[in-house]
């Protein structure tokens, strides 16, 4: 009977890994990890995660124990939950965290890293990408907790930086179509 127990352990094991969506290396990997793997700098992600998932396609959703800010050149705010799709050097349909520029808090879309010898990281925040240098998010950072008030305020600038983004694009669009609109008729 013994002879039968490595045969069954390892038809188990098989069958572990056949099943969709269960990787044992990605479920006993740490986001940190993962992130690492993708060509992603540690300090993307805060101290602090409580949960983390990723399925086959690369898109993960992590958990936070509270929403909170880390400082960096500039502010980032981790919501409760982020999610993105990971691929190699860049995570993109980003969303849970904002990155503050003067006193508006941009959503961050997505983070592309360069051609990693450059040292640089984009964070796509809309209209615009901001420009980071990829030494300031080699280790994970401490989060402090958000206090009463500043979620509210941190969600009104997104909504103000929204709708700046959106006007200057407009206006922008419209500089262009009527530089257009000139060359057209002849």
């Amino acid at each position: 009977m013994v002879p039968f127990l490595p045969l069954v352990s390892f038809i188990i094991l098989y069958i572990g890994i056949l099943i969709p969506g269960v990787n044992p290396r990605e479920q006993d990997s740490s986001v940190y990890d993962v992130l690492k793997d993708h060509g992603l700098p540690m300090g993307l992600l805060p101290k602090g995660i409580e949960d983390f998932r990723i399925d086959d396609t690369g898109h993960f959703v992590v958990h936070l124990d509270q929403a909170c800010n880390a400082k960096f050149e500039s502010e980032l705010h981790y919501d409760r939950n982020v999610s993105g799709t990971l691929s190699y050097g860049q995570i993109g349909a980003l969303s849970g965290i904002s990155a503050q520029e003067l006193f508006l808090w941009f959503p961050v879309k997505g983070i592309r890293v360069d051609v990693p010898s450059s040292g640089l990281i984009y964070f796509d925040v809309g209209v615009v990408s901001k420009q980071f240098s990829l030494s300031l998010f080699e280790t994970p950072r401490e989060c402090v907790a958000v206090r009463d008030g500043l979620e509210e305020a941190i969600e009104s600038g997104r909504r103000i930086a929204d709708v700046v983004s959106k006007s200057q694009l407009g206006e922008l669009r419209y500089q262009l179509d009527q530089e257009n609109f000139g060359r057209g008729v002849l």
